[in-house]
């Protein structure tokens, strides 16, 4: 087996598990209906009135073309919160929202979300809801006393102050009238299925656009907490801080909780998701005669040093047939992390990656590192596909790998030797994928 004819296998299996991640897909192969019974997956919902659909995320267009295409006849209507230009599918409405940072169009469209479902749904309908990466910024209504301004800046703030996803998204459920398991205040019908693919390390419910249908187990104390530890209590506004201070001190609600009734109306579906695509890849490896290993497929940290991680895992199975024997698959999954220092134009999949190629030259081995939304940092590439012999490469033009990746300029380096992949926009997003080939 020669290099390139690795290649070709890996760049077939890391285009497989995009096309498994694809939305329409990953809704077709989920859901079917058969007999006035609608299956998704392992659920059976009895259809008894009418079927609604209401959606938000980026992949929200495509998972609304899907779910059309499967239950047809049976949809009366629905709104969809997408980045993409509006218009119809059958009868659901799409609408403009505004991403990654939420404003007017955002806005509109979600009140129009909320007076569909207060005016058209009823108790025996059934309500689909696709839920999607993004969904955070394509669906907000903020409480009555706050602004998206308001929610952006500290967004923006907490972040600058090292404020991790799971901090972020307990501060924006108290200002939100429909995160943390606040939307299904708005939806009558007792049966409510959402339909979910997961952004999201760990695929937690309630971080996944911010968890509109699951329950919230954080509290006002926490995200007091929260505020005080990124020393923030004391510039945020007084109207924000006098809604922590009514939660605090029990004089509103707090958000849903496990065990509330609520939740007995709703299914919280994940059809596609990083660890769905790892499991789904490692199946199609083995056509190709390589014994896949699953390594995680939640995978953080600094991407060059996973780099350098990965790189000793690969050699140890090379030296010592450790964890695994040759030919093996590794494939690992989540999102890693870049601290910029330099100017240069890269992403965390390409830094990655460049930090592996340099750790493994001279290796008989093939390793491809992309964001499965087609999108790597600030450039044009999705990832970038190294092996043995990609430093040398470099090398012959001149090229200083150590110094492309301390200026943080990976794609700069993988572009010059024709090693980024480029796919452009892919309609999904399950995080990020690392497949490497050990002959």
């Amino acid at each position: 087996m020669e290099r390139d004819d690795l290649h070709k296998i890996a760049l077939d299996v890391i285009e497989y598990g995009l096309r498994s991640a694809d939305p329409y897909n990953a809704i077709l192969s989920s859901l079917r209906v058969r007999d006035n019974v609608v299956y998704v997956k392992n659920l059976e919902v009895k259809v008894g009135g009418r079927i609604h659909v209401i959606g938000f995320g980026k992949a929200s267009k495509r998972m609304a073309s899907a779910i059309h295409d499967a239950l047809g006849k049976y949809i009366t209507g629905g709104i969809v919160i997408s980045p993409e230009e509006p218009g119809f599918i059958g009868s659901i409405e799409v609408v403009k929202g505004d991403h990654p940072i939420p404003g007017d169009n955002t806005l509109i469209s979600s009140q129009k979300v909320l007076d569909y479902l207060q005016n058209n749904v009823h108790e025996n309908d059934i309500v689909f809801i696709l839920i999607s990466g993004g969904g955070s910024a394509l669906f907000e209504v903020p409480e009555d006393t706050i602004s998206l301004d308001d929610i952006g800046k500290l967004a923006r703030e907490l972040m600058k102050r090292g404020a991790d996803i799971f901090e972020l998204n307990a501060v924006r459920k108290r200002f939100s009238k429909v995160k943390g398991g606040k939307l299904l205040k708005y939806i009558r019908a007792k049966n409510i299925v959402s339909i979910i693919i997961s952004d999201v390390v760990g695929d937690r419910l309630d971080t996944i656009a911010s968890g509109p249908t699951s329950p919230d187990e954080t509290t006002y104390r926490d995200v007091y907490n929260i505020l005080t530890r990124r020393r923030l209590w004391d510039e945020i506004p007084e109207r924000m801080r006098s809604i922590i201070e009514a939660g605090l001190n029990g004089k509103i609600p707090d958000t849903p909780k496990p065990g509330d009734p609520i939740f007995e109306r709703v299914h919280n579906i994940i059809v596609a998701s990083n660890a769905i695509v790892l499991e789904l890849m490692a199946r199609k490896i083995e056509e190709y005669g390589f014994k896949p290993l699953i390594l995680t497929s939640m995978i953080e940290g600094e991407a060059r040093e996973v780099g350098k991680v990965v790189a000793s895992i690969i050699k140890n199975i090379i030296f010592y047939s450790k964890p695994i024997q040759k030919p093996t698959a590794l494939l690992i999954g989540g999102e890693t992390v870049v601290t910029v220092k330099g100017s240069g134009i890269g992403g965390r999949n390409q830094e990655l990656c460049l930090s592996l190629a340099i750790s493994i030259k001279g290796f008989e081995t093939v390793a491809v590192c992309m964001g499965t939304d087609g999108i790597d940092g600030v450039s044009p590439a999705a990832g970038a596909i190294v092996d043995g012999s990609t430093i040398n490469e470099g090398y012959r033009m001149g090229l200083d790998p150590i110094k492309y990746l301390e200026n943080n300029d990976s794609y700069g380096y993988f572009s010059k030797i024709n090693r980024a992949i480029i796919t452009g926009y892919t309609g999904t997003n399950v995080n990020d994928i690392l497949l490497a080939l050990i002959k």
